[in-house]
């Protein structure tokens, strides 16, 4: 009996940071703001554990072109009520030059819950991240589509990358956010389960011991949702350009739709230990897509280039049969681009090359980051 297809719905989350206008320094939102938006985004906007924090999510989306269009008016949303209180949003994982130790959290009692909890490591949570759903009803599916896919999460990281300041800093990283968040407890690669009782019974246990109330505290880079009938990538870094928040959303959704149709034919792809994907982890985190990734089937460090080439003709099928081969062939053009931490640099380097004090060249890197967020409203 031929396994039934699943739909291969999806749904993007994402999370900015709100900045002053004319300093460019990070902001508080005023409860205005948020009820603003709420009031024409209903469900689909969210305070997040900072104040300077606002959270977006999509619809559920038959494709990427409707995610592509809801995010258009999402984000085209949360910049226009910000702008009535003299802030704009933008999509980093890190602000340049913003310091944690001057922001305050959200007074809900998740947040608080939070904040006792998890003590000064939550506190340093100024990060933003995006998160990528992709509809699998099954849940046996959906735990064997998530250890296949954890194989992938670092070339998905690599091409992310927006997060190489902190509290000022260049960190030499891509992605200087995941430093931050595998502080956090029950983080990073997701373990090989046998299936969905495997999981359930693990979840169980701490919920029975009273360790976490469900399984929305597990915060691997990839998980079964806590909410939906999906597998939810939490790899990659906020996007500055929504194009390539959709270019990414749709190499996960092919990705989801490959390892899939392979198990449909009784083929998986090959299982790796934790220890080797979390050096190619490693790697994307530290330099994005400029120093490659290993191969472990040829046992080489493989050019990223020539990965993504890989990649794409992998998932060639599954993109014709999605429609989005034009969004996820547009990831090749962050190659000629850069991510954005190698954008995000080039803007530094050339104001201090103008002579521009270290504090204007870091203004100057969030001004390219909010003229990044309009850029495709």
């Amino acid at each position: 009996m031929a396994l039934q297809e699943p739909p291969f719905s999806i749904g993007v989350e994402e999370e900015y940071l709100l900045v002053d206008r004319d300093s460019y320094a990070l902001a508080r939102a005023p409860d205005r703001l948020m009820e603003d938006c709420k009031a024409e985004l209903e469900g689909q906007v969210s305070p997040e554990f900072l104040q300077c924090q606002i959270e977006i999510g999509t619809r559920v989306c038959a494709n990427v072109a409707e995610a592509r269009d809801d995010l258009k008016r999402l984000r085209a949303t949360v910049s226009k009520h910000a702008a009535t209180y003299g802030l704009t949003p933008i999509a980093a994982s890190c602000h340049p030059f913003g310091d944690w130790k001057e922001q305050h959290h959200v007074d809900k009692d998740r947040y608080n819950d939070l904040k006792r909890d998890l003590a000064g490591v939550v506190r340093r949570m100024l990060i933003c991240g995006m998160h990528v759903h992709v509809g699998i009803p099954d849940p046996d599916t959906r735990i064997d589509l998530v250890s296949q896919l954890s194989y992938f999460l670092p070339h998905l990281l690599a091409l992310s990358g927006s997060s190489p300041f902190w509290q000022g800093d260049d960190t030499g990283l891509a992605s200087y956010r995941l430093t931050v968040f595998d502080n956090l407890p029950r983080t990073g690669l997701p373990p090989q389960l046998s299936g969905w009782s495997e999981f359930e019974r693990s979840v169980q246990a701490l919920i029975d011991i009273g360790v976490i109330e469900d399984s929305s505290k597990i915060w691997w880079d990839l998980r079964p949702s806590s909410r939906f009938p999906t597998i939810e990538s939490r790899i990659c870094d906020v996007q500055p350009r929504l194009e390539h928040t959709v270019s990414l959303a749709a190499l996960t959704q092919c990705l989801a739709r490959m390892l899939w149709r392979l198990k449909a034919k009784n083929q998986r792809w090959r299982l790796y230990d934790n220890f080797l994907i979390a050096e190619n982890r490693w790697r994307a985190q530290r330099y994005g897509i400029s120093g490659g990734l290993i191969d472990f089937g040829i046992g080489e460090i493989v050019d990223f280039e020539q990965l993504l080439k890989d990649m794409l003709q992998l998932i060639e099928q599954d993109a014709e049969a999605l429609g989005c081969m034009a969004e996820v062939e547009a990831a090749q053009s962050i190659l000629t681009t850069g991510v954005s931490s190698d954008r995000q640099r080039a803007v530094y380097h050339d104001s201090l090359q103008a002579d521009k004090p270290k504090e204007q060249a870091l203004q100057d890197v969030v001004r390219h980051l909010i003229d990044e967020y309009h850029a495709d409203l």
